[in-house]
């Protein structure tokens, strides 16, 4: 009886794989049959809890009812006024309309911004900001601790509540849980702050894959400031992998109608974490406009479109005509985005990239070496960052377009996690960030396709079978 059971679980779980519609690439679904015919009852098991994209058919009806309640930031008063449209080259025009198909928020112009020096910095000016809120607070991330740092910005939003700025914080359920079981939590809610965990787990294959994450940070203060990056909020030396500190990442202060992308972004995670209408914010008009950049914030997770971060990473990737730099700690990347790299250096793009020399997860670490090879045969760049983990994700290309947020090149931010990052067309950022990039070097090893060459064979057996489970998301 257990062998009949086993057999229809199996062929029912296979059956179900092949007849998927969505989400799912061939080499995908060929790897994740291995594991179900390889380790029938496990391998069963772990496809019902891992082997599909969705959140669950509840949260989906519930993220379109928000998505068609709240109204998008191009619809409200003031967003047609003519410091706000977007100059940008017929060259680069494209990346923002790809940004656009995704969710729906257009380039807009009149933004300015400023990079933060460091990790510590950039919390120095959100506490200030905090601390000047005059109407809400809103703060989103992934990770959340209870150090130096994280206690700041809780002692401001609680300071802020106490004199009556509406204050909101968010954070996700499984990267935040420690925040989420301390007396810091409970204390914020009695101060007046208004709370809410993302994506709380769950053990039921209805319900969607368990393993789901909002990644995204943001902070958006009175509808005028919003932030954005790869920072959680926690110190440099980040306690829970401290061996791997310090924690180097990238932060930009943004202010003018870019802000209201952020917002919207926000209000939907809030929405579907804490049942709450947030559309009346939304609707608030614009201030009158001023000269500034183009602009456009690209929200991404499991119900965007599939595929949605790789083709904004690729279309970048191929609008470069001269140089490209990216940074990444994560990069288990799909063919097409190791495709479009080789691409970019074969067609004689000077293509930098830099990853951490010492990644936390040993697995993405080893499996993002398998590729060096190739992209070296083709003419990239790499650079391995020595002193700690490079957790900057960055992106620049002909010193004129950047791209940075919370997204990595690898299949969690592809498919799995909610993301956010912001496009931006403008020479002067693009070079603040691009002499940031630049800063990294010098505390990088360059790798050498004669380095690749002499790496032991167990070596690149250990990387390229690592490399091979990629797809088993």
């Amino acid at each position: 009886m257990y062998t009949l059971l086993l057999h229809i679980l199996t062929v029912a779980v296979c059956g179900f794989h092949i007849l998927l519609r969505r989400h799912r690439v061939p080499v995908s679904r060929l790897a994740w049959l291995v594991v179900v015919l390889v380790l029938p009852f496990v391998g069963a098991v772990a496809y019902l809890l891992f082997g599909s994209t969705s959140i669950g058919r509840r949260r989906i009806a519930r993220l379109n009812r928000i998505y068609a309640h709240l109204p998008l930031p191009q619809t409200i008063a003031g967003w047609d006024a003519p410091e706000y449209a977007p100059h940008v080259p017929p060259l680069y025009r494209p990346l923002f309309a790809v940004g656009q198909s995704i969710s729906l928020y257009p380039p807009v112009g009149g933004n300015s911004a400023r990079l933060m020096a460091d990790s510590d910095s950039g919390i120095d000016e959100i506490v200030a900001d905090i601390d000047a809120a005059r109407e809400h607070v809103h703060v989103l991330f992934y990770i959340w601790l209870t150090d130096h740092n994280g206690t700041r910005v809780i002692n401001a939003m609680k300071r802020a509540a106490g004199r009556g700025v509406v204050c909101r914080a968010l954070v996700d359920a499984i990267g935040s849980r420690d925040l989420l079981n301390s007396t810091a939590w409970r204390d914020m809610a009695e101060a007046g702050v208004m709370t809410a965990a993302a994506l709380k787990p769950h053990w039921s294959a209805f319900d969607g894959r368990i393993d789901l994450r909002n990644h995204r940070k943001i902070v958006v203060i009175d509808n005028a400031v919003t932030y954005c990056g790869s920072q959680n909020c926690a110190d440099p030396a980040f306690l829970p992998k401290a061996k791997y500190a310090p924690w180097v990442d990238i932060l930009m202060r943004l202010e003018g109608p870019i802000v209201r992308e952020n917002q919207h972004l926000f209000a939907t995670d809030w929405m579907e974490s804490a049942d709450e209408d947030l559309s009346d914010l939304l609707r608030a008009p614009l201030p009158p406009g001023r000269a500034g950049f183009a602009a456009q914030v690209i929200g991404t997770g499991p119900t965007a479109r599939y595929s949605a971060m790789p083709e904004a990473f690729e279309s970048v990737i191929y609008a470069a005509r001269r140089s490209l730099f990216v940074t990444t700690p994560y990069y288990v990347p799909d063919s097409s985005i190791q495709a479009a790299l080789c691409a970019a250096a074969n067609r004689g793009v000077d293509t930098t990239i830099i990853f951490p020399a010492r990644n936390d997860d040993f697995a993405v670490g080893a499996a993002s070496r398998s590729y060096y090879e190739d992209l070296l045969e083709a003419g990239v760049k790499i650079w391995e960052y020595r002193p700690g983990l490079l957790h900057t994700k960055s992106m620049t290309i002909d010193g004129r377009v950047s791209l940075i947020g919370s997204a990595n090149m690898d299949r969690r931010s592809f498919d799995l996690n909610y993301e956010n990052n912001i496009l931006l067309y403008d020479k002067d950022m693009t070079a603040r960030i691009r002499a940031r990039q630049e800063s990294y070097l010098a505390d990088s090893l360059q790798v050498t396709l004669s380095d690749v060459i002499a790496w032991p064979v167990h070596r690149r057996i250990w990387q390229n079978a690592l490399a091979i489970l990629g797809p088993v998301l």
